[in-house]
């Protein structure tokens, strides 16, 4: 952050006099609710410290570290005796006292907007450090922040710094925040895109390098005449060639590659009609390996499209679930699955999956798809309890993103499974249904 900033959001903080509650609702974020109702976040980390604020931000984790509890301990409820900046340089303290104590104990919060050195340290009244945030040893730095130490001051900067005078610190602060959603989600969509984009281009070149079902039926039909040529002249094959030269049918020489050695002609004959009926199986059921890829590519440019269209991180991080470290869980590669704020949500990805979907699910399963025109199958397992409203809508929205590249108007059903009724593979029938209406432009 600038000096010249740091300085006028400290001429703002001024203007409260109590903090109500403090705590880090993330690794390097601490907030902290001033008079009751006024919210700052500081975000400590050491590549891009800053301080905004925003309507809400979801804590990830209670954290107990001795850092965490001696913060709650010294500053919860505790009144503010003053703020500054430290040696006019970019560190704010706050100075306050717990107005519930019976002997008033005076300790001082430091947030250091340093770079490398960023902290935030918790000290007594003679400068004592009672806990931070990263302890620092004199390995590292000149300038010791170890619990128990005095703590020393940070030589003043050999240069002036520029004014940039801010209209409005308020909305300062909250385009800090916006600023910084829009970053990390540009980030994150870009991380995501080239993984995707990874895979995408791994099944292409899968599906590039299939071979060619005629080409395949005519290897076919040449090594089962290279059989019936190799059985026709047993009596002059010696035992163990691996290239055997042959007149054709027609009194042409032909040269047959055995790929490996064999003992007796029969042999030799039985290898190339081994591979005549591989290639033959190979050729048969060829359509079926390109369909699968073909589904496949497209789920995954669907898959991109949608993280390219998200809005939000919430959207990425639904996208992308965590694994659950320790448990090696099977992954099938026909569903994917979703968590919305704790339901279970899963898509088939092809008709394999939808398929095992509508197989698996159970009676009060919510079963999801678009009214009227073919669409990827979407479950949400219930566990017997009722599906909030919102959280069918942002399934329904699955839905549509894994289906249609378009943005439009689009109508979505939704049913318990026990009243949709398979009909052969994943065509299904159903009568009792709702319909909601999804805008995705």
């Amino acid at each position: 952050m600038k000096l010249s900033h740091l300085k006028q959001i400290t001429s703002y903080l001024q203007n409260f006099t109590k903090i109500s509650a403090i705590y880090r609702v993330s690794d390097t974020i601490i907030k902290i609710s001033f008079d009751r109702d006024e919210d700052l976040y500081f975000e400590m980390r050491r590549s891009n410290s800053s301080m905004f604020k925003t309507a809400s931000y979801s804590r990830s984790k209670v954290y107990n570290a001795p850092f965490d509890v001696l913060l709650a301990k010294r500053f919860n409820r505790s009144n503010i005796l003053g703020i500054e900046l430290v040696n006019d340089d970019k560190i704010i303290r706050f100075k306050t006292s717990i107005s519930s104590a019976y002997k008033q104990e005076m300790t001082f919060l430091q947030f250091e907007f340093t770079g490398k050195y960023t902290n935030v340290i918790i000290l007594d009244e003679n400068s004592v450090v009672l806990e931070a945030l990263r302890h620092v040893d004199l390995f590292s730095s000149f300038r010791e922040v170890k619990v128990g130490q005095k703590l020393l001051d940070i030589p003043n900067a050999p240069f002036i710094a520029k004014d940039y005078p801010l209209d409005d610190v308020e909305k300062y602060l909250y385009e800090q925040n916006e600023n910084e959603l829009i970053q990390k989600l540009a980030s994150l969509k870009k991380l995501k895109i080239s993984y995707l984009t990874k895979k995408l281009h791994k099944l292409q070149k899968l599906y590039n390098s299939l071979d060619n079902e005629q080409s395949l039926y005519s290897d076919a039909q040449l090594y089962q005449h290279y059989g019936n040529l190799v059985l026709s002249n047993m009596h002059i094959i010696s035992p163990y060639q691996r290239v055997i030269k042959l007149n054709d049918y027609d009194s042409k020489e032909v040269e047959i590659d055995l790929l490996k050695a064999y003992p007796t002609a029969s042999m030799m004959s039985n290898s190339l009609f081994s591979r005549s009926k591989k290639a033959k199986q190979k050729a048969k059921y060829l359509h079926i390996e390109k369909q699968s890829l073909e589904s496949k590519m497209e789920h995954l440019k669907l898959f991109i499209n949608t993280v390219q269209e998200a809005e939000s991180i919430d959207k990425i991080t639904l996208l992308f679930p965590k694994r659950v470290q320790g448990k090696k869980i099977k992954q099938n590669e026909a569903i994917e699955s979703f968590f919305i704020e704790g339901y279970k949500v899963q898509l088939g990805k092809n008709e394999k999956g939808n398929i095992e979907l509508l197989q698996n699910a159970r009676a009060r399963d919510i079963w999801i798809h678009m009214k009227e025109r073919p669409s990827a199958h979407v479950i949400i397992t219930t566990d017997k309890q009722n599906i909030p409203m919102h959280i069918i809508e942002s399934a329904a929205r699955l839905c549509i993103d894994f289906t249609m590249f378009e943005k439009d108007r689009y109508l979505v059903d939704y049913t318990p499974r026990r009243e949709v009724t398979i009909q052969s593979g994943a065509n299904v029938l159903y009568n009792k249904y709702k319909t909601i209406e999804i805008d995705t432009r």
